[in-house]
């Protein structure tokens, strides 16, 4: 999918390299944490190894990686159907505010919006980021009523 001079697709193997930088980036400049590369390059490795843990897609724009998230799943009994967890978004900072991540966000809406077996789309946000917050309400996603409670063993 092409919007504008932004191209979405889904990740391949050959975007690792990427991928393990941008979750590097995102996580110290988001947390202030150092990931283990080879703990989390094995992470990505197994996304593209097991159907059942999700996919990657990325953005593409002049001629390089630009952005890249995570969709895995999870199965609501209320609903007989899977909800997308958008996760691990990442764009490059010179390319943000220029509609990268609404692309990619508009290719998970388009194509689970046309699965009968998807049921929504949800995402978790850090409380102090107001201007991802910002972008997610103006694509149409609303707050929800939820907290997230988690136990981490590795992190």
């Amino acid at each position: 999918m092409t919007n504008g001079a932004i191209n979405i697709r889904e990740a391949m193997p050959k975007d690792t390299d990427h991928i393990v930088r941008f979750q590097q980036d995102m996580a110290l400049e988001t947390e202030g944490k150092v990931l283990n590369e080879p703990l989390l390059r094995q992470g990505v490795a197994n996304v593209f190894e097991s159907d059942d843990k999700g996919f990657y897609l990325v953005a593409e724009a002049d001629g390089g990686v630009v952005g890249s998230l995570l969709i895995t799943f999870e199965w609501s009994d209320w609903r007989n159907a899977t909800f997308w967890w958008i996760q691990s978004v990442f764009v490059d900072a010179d390319w943000r505010r220029r509609g990268v991540y609404r692309a990619m966000h508009d290719w998970v809406h388009e194509i689970a919006g046309s699965r009968d077996d998807i049921c929504g789309i949800r995402l978790y946000v850090e409380r102090t980021n107001h201007i991802a917050q910002q972008t997610y309400n103006s694509l149409g996603m609303a707050h929800s009523h939820y907290d997230l409670y988690e136990i981490d063993f590795v992190l």
